[in-house]
């Protein structure tokens, strides 16, 4: 039963409580930019002074940066996460009669784009506590059909993704990580964006490093990479007379030069953001663990972001309520992210759920994080709620 709201009253259901948010308390987010305007004033500026506003100086240089931290020799961006996985997959030639193994947890984008390609998801249920591809599950799943495996950093914590790789590698398999949310996240000391064949980044709103839109692959394979340019230049490779020699047909996903510059300016700093996201999150693990929540878990190999602090609650208690009850109280979560197998409409196509990630989209919320989010605040009301 979920709680009922009116502007005279609020309902207050057991076992949680719904309050009515009054005086001028401000409202906590989910995330806040790591960027202000100031930062980017002067070459937003310049920008438009030289009318350059695709192709430019920024654009280039982005890349190149965003190669040397994530230490790949390549890097294309993309307009978003989403773009970028289709482009990964048309280049390994998916189609009709294959079959992509995908983690479950995930947002949908991941298994929308082998849909829109005409191949099967074949959904691999997750760890209940890393929430990323468990690999007995894969290696079940694995068929003379699998074209690929699209790896999930499930909130930006890539724990397990050296195991899966290695499973790949044995069957010769290529592995797509899906590192949405994962960029500056790391494992044995090798960044997201240097581990598997393939890694796909966004730079969504949400994201720890925002250009508004957008989102970038990166990868070590020189053909790949060849690939890459010419598709994504709409096919053209050099000059033929006064315009481009269009070799092959091609696609348009550039990432304009003004998110470029918001790239950069976000890029050198996110160590340090992540660092204090990393505090942050220590902070409410603490004070949430008398109440039960418990935090995803992070291998000690692993370096986590922290792109979404996430928690599981008690199946004993409604997250839904309680995610309505913060609303109230001007506090927004949300949850954790979505069992992809049983939404509406692949739970009406292939009809495979998974039981851990559907328990997990049941039991996880995510909390506020950013600088300054006022930690006691939000575990007051989450305890007030809960008790």
């Amino acid at each position: 039963m979920r709680s009922r709201r009116s502007t005279r009253a609020c309902a207050a259901p057991s076992p949680i409580t719904v309050s009515c948010l009054r005086g001028n308390v401000e409202p906590i987010r989910l995330m806040k930019p790591y960027l202000d305007y100031s930062d980017v004033e002067q070459d937003f500026r310049a920008a438009f002074e030289s009318g350059i506003f695709t192709r430019g100086e920024n654009v280039g240089a982005f890349a190149a940066e965003l190669a040397a931290y994530v230490g790949a020799r390549h890097v294309f961006f993309a307009t978003s996460a989403t773009t970028a996985l289709w482009v990964c997959l048309k280049l390994l030639g998916v189609g009709p009669g294959d079959e992509i193994a995908v983690s479950d947890f995930s947002f949908p984008a991941t298994a929308n784009v082998v849909e829109d390609l005409g191949a099967t998801p074949v959904f691999v249920d997750v760890d209940s506590q890393t929430y990323n591809m468990r690999p007995e599950e894969l290696e079940a799943k694995i068929n003379a059909r699998t074209k690929a495996v699209i790896f999930v950093d499930a909130l930006g914590n890539p724990t397990g993704l050296h195991a899966i790789k290695a499973i790949c590698e044995r069957h010769g398999i290529p592995l797509i990580e899906d590192a949405a949310c994962a960029i500056g996240s790391s494992e044995d000391s090798r960044k997201c964006g240097s581990i598997a064949d393939l890694t796909c980044f966004s730079f969504h709103p949400r994201k720890l490093l925002s250009t508004g839109e957008g989102g970038a692959i990166t990868t070590d394979r020189n053909d790949w990479a060849e690939w890459l340019r010419v598709k994504l230049a709409h096919g053209a490779d050099g000059s033929k007379g006064l315009g481009l020699d269009f070799v092959d047909y091609g696609y348009n996903f550039r990432l304009p030069e003004l998110q470029a510059i918001m790239g950069r300016k976000q890029l050198g700093r996110l160590d340090a953001v992540i660092q204090r996201r990393l505090a942050i999150r220590d902070a409410f693990a603490t004070a949430l663990a008398p109440l039960g929540l418990a935090p995803q878990r992070v291998a000690e190999n692993v370096l986590h972001n922290v792109q979404s602090l996430v928690f599981r609650v008690q199946d004993t208690v409604d997250r839904d309520r309680l995610v309505q009850a913060l609303k109230g109280d001007g506090i927004e979560t949300t949850l954790g992210t979505y069992c992809l197998s049983g939404t509406t409409y692949f739970r009406k196509r292939y009809d495979d759920v998974q039981p851990v990630a559907a328990a997990l989209e049941a039991t996880t919320i995510t909390l506020p994080c950013y600088d300054d989010v006022p930690v006691d605040r939000v575990v007051d009301r989450i305890a007030r709620h809960m008790n």
